[in-house]
C-alpha cells in the first residue's frame, strides 16, 4: 500500500464504525468512511470534535459545528492548502493523495529537463501545486470553475500563482479532444476522475464507462518524450490492478515502458493500521 506518511498538520488519529477521527491543524473533525467497519479504539477527541459530519437517512448529509472557523489552512511541506467543511463531508483536499504529489514532485526533479503536465479532474489543486513547485508547467483542468478558483487559492498561498500554470474550466474529454485537434502534447498526464459527475454544459461522466476510451485521448495527447502518467479512482469496482491492467493496454502497449499500482492509505496513530482510500495506477516511461 502506498501510504502518506509524511504529513505534520494532518493526522488520522482514529477511525472505527463507519467514521475516522481525524485532525486538521489545529480542528479535529469526524467524518463517516464505510471502509473503517471495525470498533474505534476509544480516542478521547471522539467526545469533542470541533464538528462532526452527519449522515442522513435520505442521502448526503450535514455538518455539526461546534467552534470550527469557516475557513483555515494547512501544509504539507511547502504546499499550503486552504481547507473548510464542505457539503457531502469532504474538506477540499484528500490527504492520502500526498503519496502521489511526493511521487510527481521526484519525477519531475529526477528528469533533469522542462516537463509540462496536464491535470485532469484536477479538483483544489494538490497535484498541480507539486508540479509546479518541482518546476513544471501545468495545465489545470476541472469543469467547476469553484474547483478551478479555489485550487488558484491555493497556489496563492504556497506562493506558486506566478508559476507557469494554466487555468481551465472545461469539460474534460471535450478538452483533450480540442488538444489533439490543436497538436498540442504534454509529457505527463495526471488524472484523478470522479465515479459519476456532469461537465459544464451537462455532459455525463460515469467512470465505469467512459475511462477506457479516455485512456485512449490520454495516449495521443503524450509527447514524443513522455514521462509519467498518473490514474487515480476513489470508485468501490476500480481496483488497483484494474487501473493497471488499463495503462498497460492502452499506453504500455503503445508506448513501452512500465506500470504500478496500488491502494492509498493513511496511517492510524491510534492503532498503527492503515485505513484504505482508494488507490492509484501508474505509467512511466
Amino acid at each position: 500500500m502506498w501510504t502518506a506518511n509524511k504529513w505534520t498538520e494532518y493526522e488520522l488519529l482514529d477511525c472505527g464504525g463507519g467514521e475516522r477521527l481525524e485532525r486538521w491543524g489545529d480542528y479535529i473533525l469526524v467524518r463517516p468512511d464505510p471502509q473503517a467497519i471495525w470498533r474505534k479504539s476509544g480516542h478521547k477527541a471522539w467526545n469533542s470534535p470541533n464538528a462532526r459530519y452527519n449522515r442522513s437517512s435520505d442521502g448526503g448529509g450535514s455538518w455539526e459545528v461546534r467552534t470550527l472557523p469557516k475557513e483555515w489552512r494547512i501544509r504539507y511541506r511547502d504546499l499550503v492548502f486552504n481547507v473548510k467543511p464542505m457539503s457531502f463531508k469532504h474538506t477540499g483536499i484528500f490527504p492520502e493523495q500526498a503519496v502521489n504529489w511526493d511521487f510527481v514532485t521526484e519525477i519531475i526533479r529526477n528528469s533533469k529537463r522542462q516537463i509540462s503536465v496536464l491535470n485532469l479532474f484536477a479538483y483544489t489543486g494538490g497535484a498541480t501545486l507539486a508540479a509546479a513547485a518541482a518546476g513544471a508547467s501545468v495545465c489545470h483542468v476541472d469543469a467547476a470553475k469553484g474547483m478551478v478558483q479555489w485550487a488558484r487559492e491555493n497556489a496563492k498561498a504556497s506562493s506558486l500563482d506566478k508559476k507557469p500554470i494554466r487555468w481551465i474550466v472545461d469539460d474534460c474529454r471535450k478538452f483533450l479532444e480540442r488538444e489533439i485537434r490543436r497538436g498540442h502534447r504534454y509529457d505527463a498526464v495526471i488524472m484523478d476522475p470522479p465515479s459519476y459527475g456532469r461537465g459544464p454544459s451537462g455532459e455525463i461522466w460515469k467512470l465505469e464507462d467512459d475511462i477506457s476510451s479516455f485512456l485512449e485521448l490520454v495516449s495521443a495527447v503524450l509527447s514524443e518524450n513522455p514521462l509519467f502518467v498518473l490514474v487515480s479512482s476513489y470508485t468501490a469496482g476500480l481496483s488497483p490492478s484494474v487501473m493497471d491492467y488499463l495503462l498497460s493496454s492502452v499506453i504500455k502497449q503503445r508506448l513501452g515502458g512500465k506500470t504500478d499500482c496500488s491502494e492509498l492509505g493513511l496511517k492510524v496513530l491510534s492503532t498503527g493500521l492503515v485505513l484504505p482510500c482508494g488507490s492509484a495506477a501508474r505509467w512511466i516511461f
